[in-house]
C-alpha cells in the first residue's frame, strides 16, 4: 500500500498513539506489526476512525520489560510491504544524562570553533 502515513498523537500512561491515513475502511485494516528488538509487541490495535474513510487509530501498548538504559526503539511497519512507518524512541537512565550532558558541551565547542572561523573570515575578506 503507497501511500501509507503514521503519525504519532500522543504517548499516555505506556500506550503509543497514532493516526494512519491512505488506506481504505472497505479494505479492512492495514496488516501492521511492532517491533522491539526483533521481538513483536503483543495486543498493536488497528481501528477505524469513524468520520473518516481512509485514517485509523493505532494503539500499541510499550510493554514495561523493554524499558532499560540507554535507548529503546520499537518500528512499526506495515508488514505487506515491510515499509517501517514509524519509529517509537525511549530513552531512560542516568547515564544518558551524562552523555547528552558531553554532547551539548562538544557541540558549544564546536560551534565557538565556527563562529571564530567565520569571524575570521569576514574580516580577510572585507
Amino acid at each position: 500500500m503507497d501511500g501509507l502515513n503514521l503519525t504519532k498523537t500522543r504517548l499516555r500512561a505506556g500506550i503509543w498513539e497514532g493516526r494512519l491515513s491512505g488506506a481504505p475502511h472497505d479494505a479492512g485494516p492495514p496488516a501492521l506489526a511492532a517491533y522491539h528488538l526483533e521481538a513483536a509487541l503483543p495486543d498493536l490495535t488497528v481501528e477505524p476512525v469513524a468520520e473518516t474513510t481512509e485514517t485509523w487509530a493505532v494503539r500499541i501498548p510499550l510493554p514495561s520489560t523493554i524499558l532499560s538504559e540507554g535507548v529503546q526503539t520499537v518500528l512499526v511497519h506495515h508488514e505487506p510491504s515491510a515499509e517501517t512507518l514509524a519509529v517509537i524512541t525511549l530513552v531512560a537512565g542516568t547515564p544518558l544524562e551524562e552523555d547528552l550532558t558531553a554532547e551539548i558541551a562538544l557541540l558549544r565547542a564546536e560551534l565557538d570553533m565556527l563562529k571564530r572561523a567565520f569571524r575570521r573570515h569576514c574580516v580577510e575578506t572585507a
